[in-house]
This record gives C-alpha cells, sequence and structure tokens, in this order.
C-alpha cells in the first residue's frame, strides 16, 4: 500500500530529537511523503529547510488562525511569494471560533484567510484549511472568497456541511483518532472515499491521546476508513493517495 499522510506538524519541536527515526518508521509503514504545514513564518523557514535535507518532507507555509496579526500574515505572504516554486501547499491556514471568541476577531480572521485564498489562487497551490469549531462557516467564505483547490483537515463539523465542501469541489483528511471520534466515523460514512485523504496531524490526534502521534499512524486512519466504508485497506490506500496526488501535485514530483 501506497499511503500520503496530508497534515505533519514535523518542525514541532516533539520531533527535535529524532525526525530521522520518524521519517523511517512512516517509510517503512508505506507512506510516500508527509505534507508538513506550518503555523508562523519561522516555522515556515524550518519546514523549508527541512524539506532540503528530507526529500520526504513536501512543504507548506501558513499562518495559525489564532494569530490576529496582519503583519505576520504580510511576512508570511512575502515568503510564499518568494519561494513559491519550492513549496507544495500554502497551510496550516483557517479560521477558528473555539479559541477565538468575538466578531472583530473573526473579520481579522477572515481577511488573513481571504489574502491566503488569493495567493493560493494566483499560485495554483492548494489551501490546508483549519476549521475548529467553525466548518460550516469556514466552508461557507471559502466559497464566496473562489477558493478552489482546498483540505479541509480533522473537520470537526457536522457531516452535513462536510457534505457542502465536498459539493464545492472541497477535500477533507482523516486522522488516526478517527477510531475513538464518532463524530470523525459519522463523517467517514457520510463523504465519498473521492474526496478523503488521510492524514496524522502528527504529533496530536493519534489513537492513543496521552502518546506523540507520528505519520505512520496513517495506516491506523486508513484501516478505519476502510472498516467503515465495507472496502479494503488497499483500496482507501489507493484512492486516498491518487486524491492527495491531484491536491497536491507537487507533492509527487
Amino acid at each position: 500500500m501506497l499511503l500520503f499522510d496530508a497534515h505533519a506538524h514535523l518542525a514541532a519541536q516533539d520531533f527535535a530529537d529524532d525526525l530521522p527515526e520518524v521519517l523511517a518508521r512512516a517509510e517503512s509503514a508505506g507512506l510516500c511523503g508527509v505534507l508538513t504545514v506550518g503555523e508562523t513564518l519561522a516555522d515556515a523557514e524550518r519546514i523549508l529547510d527541512l524539506a532540503g535535507r528530507h526529500g520526504f518532507i513536501k512543504p507548506a507555509a501558513g499562518l495559525y488562525p489564532t494569530i490576529l496579526d496582519p503583519a505576520a500574515a504580510e511576512a508570511v505572504f512575502a515568503f510564499i511569494r518568494r519561494n513559491a516554486d519550492g513549496l507544495a501547499a500554502l497551510g496550516e491556514v483557517g479560521l477558528d471560533r473555539w479559541a477565538v471568541k468575538t466578531e472583530a476577531e473573526w473579520r481579522v480572521q477572515e481577511d488573513i484567510l481571504a489574502g491566503f485564498v488569493a495567493l493560493a489562487n494566483r499560485l495554483n497551490l492548494s489551501l490546508n484549511v483549519h476549521s475548529r469549531s467553525a466548518g460550516r462557516h469556514t466552508i461557507g467564505f471559502l466559497r464566496r472568497c473562489g477558493a478552489r483547490r482546498v483540505l479541509l483537515h480533522a473537520f470537526d463539523g457536522r457531516a452535513a456541511a462536510a457534505l457542502e465542501g465536498a459539493e464545492a469541489g472541497y477535500a477533507f483528511s482523516i486522522p488516526p483518532s478517527v477510531v475513538r471520534s464518532p463524530q470523525k466515523q459519522k463523517l467517514v460514512r457520510r463523504l465519498p472515499l473521492e474526496c478523503l485523504l488521510l492524514e496524522s496531524d502528527s504529533p496530536v490526534l493519534g489513537p492513543d491521546p496521552a502518546a506523540r502521534n507520528e505519520p505512520a499512524n496513517v495506516v491506523v486512519a486508513c484501516r478505519a476508513v476502510a472498516e467503515l466504508k465495507g472496502v479494503s485497506p488497499a483500496t482507501v490506500a489507493r484512492v486516498t493517495t491518487d486524491n492527495a496526488r491531484r491536491l497536491f501535485p507537487r507533492a509527487f514530483d
């Protein structure tokens, strides 16, 4: 089986001491690559450096949606424009109504996300999107902004909202925590396999919430999706990796 991790945080301090071993375990588990997202400009710089040393890492650059700083966003936009040819995606970006509570702050989030949408469309890159406690709103906002290529990672909203995203051509990635999440299980049952990808969201959202998650656990997500869909793990691996190849073609160059 050939698998692809569509969302991980390998630049996190959690992997500072053993990243080569983490990548070796992922490759042994059947992964062909890990899309590594960033939350800050410093993350983006580190990820691009890591990708230069580890071809297994596919780099993305973004700004975490709880960072309500237009100047920080502009700095990341500038980094992306300078390094566009070396990026596989823009992310992690998005909206968050779990940590961010006021309408004034939501407007700042939306302005920053709109900037990422415009940049992604201009550069023909996909967006790797966070939407915690803001699923339906995020999908509606992305549609109004004209976002064309979107992955909604670890979507925590209702399946009915996700179906609206699927109708817009957006994809959804499923983490290993699906084994312990009735919401994720319902999402998998309702969404067509043709719009699903797999992710680890390392170092979090693993099968065991008390343990560090890593990309090799994408195998756990694959098996869980297969069981929920009533198909073989090989089928899930093939379809989700094909979906990733279409959404993130530069990650497969």
